[in-house]
C-alpha cells in the first residue's frame, strides 16, 4: 500500500514541534505560545477525524515543527542545537515504541487523558493545574518505560518547577505525535531512505503558508 506522505510529514512535524518547544523552554524559560497551545491541545483529542485535525485543522499551526523538521533533515551536524533537536525527536520515537508495546501503559494513559478532558471544563489548558496534570501523566506513565530523555539547557531555568511541568507536558505532546506518526504509516526507515520525500512535503506546506507573491 502506498504511504500517505502528507499525513506522515504532518505527524513528524508534530514530534519536531514538541522537541523544538522543549529546547526553547530549557534554554530560555519560554517558548512560542501558539505552537505550545497546538501541541498541548493535540494530547486531549484522541479521536480526531483526520491527521490535520489533531493540530487544529490548520497547517500553519505546525510551522515551527515543519521548519524544525526541515532543519533536522538537512543537518549533518552532530553537535549544537540541531543535534539536540534530533536527539529529542528520536528519543520520543523510542519511548512511543515502548508505550505501544505495553497494553497496561496504553490503558493507563487513556484513562488519565480522559480525566484531563474533564478538568478542561474547569481550568484553562495553560493553567498550572492542567500543565501539572499533563506533567504527572508523563512522569507516571511514560518515564518508567525508559530510557529517560535527558533535557539539556540553562540549569537556572530547569530548576523552575513550572518550567519542568511545561517541559514534561510538551514531551507528552511529542509522544502523542509519535503515536499518530505510527498510526499513519510512519517509521524510522523513512528518516534514512525517504528524507527527500519528507523534505518536499514540508516545503510544500510551508510555501502554502507564505501565500502568493505580489
Amino acid at each position: 500500500m502506498a504511504k500517505n506522505y502528507y499525513d506522515i510529514t504532518l505527524a513528524l512535524a508534530g514530534i519536531c514541534q514538541s522537541a523544538h518547544l522543549v529546547q526553547q523552554l530549557a534554554h530560555q524559560g519560554h517558548c512560542a505560545g501558539e505552537a505550545l497551545d497546538t501541541s498541548l491541545k493535540s494530547v486531549i483529542d484522541l479521536n480526531p477525524p483526520s491527521t490535520l485535525a489533531v493540530f487544529g485543522n490548520d497547517e500553519s499551526n505546525l510551522r515551527p515543527g515543519l521548519e524544525a523538521l526541515l532543519g533536522m533533515l538537512n543537518s549533518s551536524s552532530r553537535r549544537g542545537a540541531g543535534a539536540e533537536l534530533t536527539r529529542y525527536t528520536l528519543s520520543l520515537m523510542v519511548l512511543e515504541r515502548k508505550l505501544s508495546a505495553s497494553k497496561t501503559a496504553l490503558n493507563t494513559l487513556a484513562e488519565r487523558i480522559a480525566q484531563l478532558d474533564r478538568q478542561l471544563a474547569h481550568y484553562d489548558l495553560n493553567s498550572d493545574t492542567l500543565l501539572g496534570a499533563m506533567a504527572a501523566i508523563y512522569v507516571d506513565v511514560i518515564s518508567p518505560l525508559g530510557p529517560r530523555i535527558q533535557v539539556t539547557g540553562s540549569p537556572a531555568v530547569l530548576q523552575n518547577s513550572q518550567i519542568q511541568s511545561k517541559v514534561r507536558a510538551t514531551l507528552l505532546a511529542g509522544i502523542r505525535a509519535a503515536v499518530l506518526w505510527h498510526q499513519v504509516g510512519g517509521g524510522r526507515l523513512q528518516l534514512m531512505f525517504s528524507r527527500n520525500r519528507l523534505a518536499r512535503e514540508a516545503k510544500q506546506m510551508l510555501s502554502r503558508m507564505s501565500g502568493p507573491s505580489l
